[in-house]
Parts: structure tokens; C-alpha cells; sequence
């Protein structure tokens, strides 16, 4: 039972399935219930999500599984099956456009809901269809799912949180600032490790620390996000629940089985990689103006390096010679366990990629012969033509 003086005034929700693709497997097959269970690749990846069971014994998401299996050693690991979570992802997504056109999905298990205005269409509150929506889950799709309500979506997030799994719990207006005050920071969406560090070294510790800087000193130590801090301190957010949030990038990485300083090997997964982004950024129309390189050492530190284009790409070639020349100009050996590129910035592929380039005055020819084989193998198959260096 849910009791709240705000319940039925409020109208923000995010919705977040419980170990979602551990209960789909549970769920397809009765024999793991009551066990431990991790999705996730090999020894050498990480974990994905891991059910209940074994979060007790300290399983997180992202954390590698070798350790994963040293917390939980009896802990049973299923690889992905993506195409079954889909399917589970739409039917719950199904439901919830029967409450609301206003859907922000963030993943495959979570999304924003704006319920604001549908008490007339519904003939009763938010609350009460949000209730339904889990009520449906659980008894049509035999999945679970946590529901927080506030007033906006910051607070919709963190409630979702408050009592999983198969939650409901409500952050009210008037009683946001309360709630908040003895909150780490660590709570805020987006705030990893080096920035709650960057925080901590300056006093920064809990949403009642944030509420004693000045705005504009918080502008001047941390930029735009300072600005954001100072606003979620008070509980304020104004984004609105998007049904269209644009795609902010497009990448794509692997885990090494065994570390490698190998140049052919990280050549060869490099250029797989570059034309993994492209193809997709192909299919949707996209082009990224900043290319990325992601690079992941043994001790599991990261290295991140970016570069900003004269105009967008979505070409394989361009991508994969852009991330090759931040590769080189890293300057460090390796080894390394994890290998990822792709683009960000991205706008419409309209006018991409036509600028060309003086100083590479083959880049017309390569972008001709790669616009020539994206239609063979969109006709004959992506096997259709392989470049020699994407056998490496």
C-alpha cells in the first residue's frame, strides 16, 4: 500500500524493470529461480545485470566478472540474449503507450512517463495506472518493475530507486528539500568516479554541502555542470519528458580475451569497429563531427581521446583513420583489455562528408569505392566484400 498526501496530484514517473535481463531468463526458464544469476560474456568481460541473489553478495553492473565470480561462485552466468529482451522491452513499451503518448525510454528496462493531463482520458490519477502497469507486467509478462513518482524527472529517478525491486515510492514537492538535504551527491544521474572525486576535494559530500555554494561559484569550478548542480541541490528540473531524445552518439567496443599490444590485432578490431559505427550511423541517417577512441589498460584505468572534424562523418574509412591517428599518437604500448571507437556530436547526414580533404587527396576516391560497397553488400550480405585488414 502507497499512502501520500502528493500521490494523486503528481504526474512524473520513471519506471525501472528489476534485474530485467536476469528475470527474463529467469522467467524462461523456472529452474534458475532461488539461484544466483549473472548475464554477462566470458571471464574476461564484465557484467551486465545479475539478479538479486547475487547482488546480496556484492555483484554490481560493470563489474568485471572474474570478480563477480570470486563474490559468487556458485553464481550461474548466461550470455546476453538480446533478441529475447527486445521482445520483452517492446511488450512492456505496448503497455505503457496505453498510458501515455509522453515516453522517454532510456534502455530497454527503464523510461520516463509525463502522465500530466491523462486523469480525463484514464477517469483516474496517475498513481492508480502506474499500479496497473507493474499489476500487468508481473501477471502478463512475468516481469517486475519499480515506479517512482515526483514532480519532475530527477526526483521520478531517484524514487524508482528508493525500494526496489518491485517498488513504488513517491518524492512529494513539498517535502523535495528534506529528502534531499543529507543525500550523497553520489545519487545525482551521471556522477561516476572522477567526478564525485572532483566534488569530494571540494567539499562537496552531500546535497546540503551543494546548498552553501553561490551559483556562480559552482559555474566557475565545474562549468555548466555547476549550473546543473546548483538547480538539482534544490530539487529543480526542468527537462522535459521527450518521446524524441536525440541520439547523442554512436560506438561501439569489445573486451580482449587476453590483454594485447599487438598493433595488428588492435588495427584489425579497430577498423571492424569503425565500420560497425558507420553502418549504423548509415541506417539512421546520422553523422558524428567528434571522433572518439576508448582504450581500457590491464589495470582497468581508462584512456579517452577525442577529435573534432571539419564537418560530420559517417564513413568507415574516415572514422577508422581518425581513431587510428589518435592510436598512434597515444604513445603508450598497452597492454590493454578493452578497445572501443565511435562518434559523437551528431546531426543529420545531410551534406556529410563533402568537404573533402587537401591534404588526402585520395579521400574522394576511398569514399566513392565505399559508397560502391555498402550497395553490394546491402544486395549480396555484409560478407559480400571484407577489407583485407578486417581479417587481422
Amino acid at each position: 500500500m502507497v499512502s501520500h498526501a502528493e500521490l494523486y496530484d503528481l504526474s512524473i514517473a520513471h519506471m525501472d524493470c528489476d534485474a530485467f535481463y536476469a528475470s527474463v531468463e529467469k522467467r524462461d526458464n523456472p529452474a534458475l529461480n532461488g539461484k544466483p544469476v549473472i548475464i554477462g560474456g566470458g571471464h574476461r568481460g564484465v557484467v551486465s545485470t545479475a539478479c538479486y541473489i547475487a547482488r546480496i553478495k556484492g555483484v554490481k553492473s560493470a563489474m568485471p566478472m572474474f570478480q563477480a565470480l570470486k563474490l559468487c561462485p556458485e553464481a550461474i552466468v548466461i550470455k546476453p540474449r538480446m533478441d529475447a529482451y527486445v521482445e520483452a522491452s517492446r511488450a512492456i513499451r505496448t503497455m505503457m503507450e496505453e498510458l501515455s503518448p509522453a515516453i522517454q525510454p532510456l534502455s530497454l528496462d527503464e523510461a520516463f512517463l509525463d502522465m500530466t493531463g491523462t486523469t480525463k482520458l484514464h477517469g483516474v490519477p496517475p498513481a492508480v495506472m502506474l499500479a496497473k502497469l507493474v499489476r500487468r507486467m508481473k501477471t502478463e509478462l512475468g516481469l517486475t518493475g519499480s515506479i517512482g513518482l515526483s514532480h519532475n524527472k530527477f526526483l521520478a529517478k531517484l524514487a524508482s530507486d528508493l525500494d526496489k525491486p518491485h517498488g513504488f515510492s513517491v518524492i512529494g514537492a513539498a517535502e523535495t528539500q528534506t529528502f534531499l538535504n543529507k543525500k550523497p551527491v553520489s545519487m545525482i544521474w551521471g556522477v561516476g568516479a572522477a567526478t564525485l572525486s572532483s566534488l569530494n576535494q571540494a567539499g562537496i559530500q552531500t546535497f546540503s554541502d551543494l546548498l552553501r555554494w553561490e551559483r556562480t561559484d559552482l559555474i566557475a569550478r565545474f562549468g555548466s555542470f555547476g549550473d546543473r548542480l546548483w538547480h538539482l541541490a534544490r530539487g529543480q528540473d526542468k527537462r522535459q519528458v521527450s518521446a524524441h531524445e536525440p541520439m547523442k552518439s554512436i560506438s561501439n567496443e569489445t573486451t580482449f580475451n587476453d590483454d594485447t599490444s599487438d598493433p595488428q590485432v588492435l588495427d584489425g578490431h579497430l577498423w571492424r569497429m569503425a565500420q560497425k559505427v558507420a553502418d549504423r550511423a548509415k541506417t539512421k541517417g546520422l553523422a558524428g563531427r567528434i571522433v572518439v577512441l576508448k582504450l581500457k589498460r590491464s589495470d582497468f584505468s581508462l584512456i579517452t581521446r577525442r577529435v573534432s572534424l571539419y564537418d560530420p562523418t559517417q564513413l568507415a574509412d574516415r572514422i577508422y583513420r581518425t581513431a587510428r591517428g589518435l592510436l598512434d599518437q597515444l604513445g603508450e604500448p598497452g597492454p590493454f583489455r578493452l578497445l572501443g571507437c565511435g562518434i559523437a556530436d551528431l546531426s543529420s547526414a545531410d551534406g556529410a562528408d563533402s568537404a573533402g580533404d587537401l591534404l588526402d587527396p585520395d579521400a574522394q576516391r576511398r569514399t566513392k569505392a565505399e559508397r560502391a560497397t555498402d550497395e553490394i553488400r546491402q544486395r549480396f550480405g555484409e560478407k559480400a566484400i571484407v577489407k583485407g585488414r578486417a581479417l587481422r
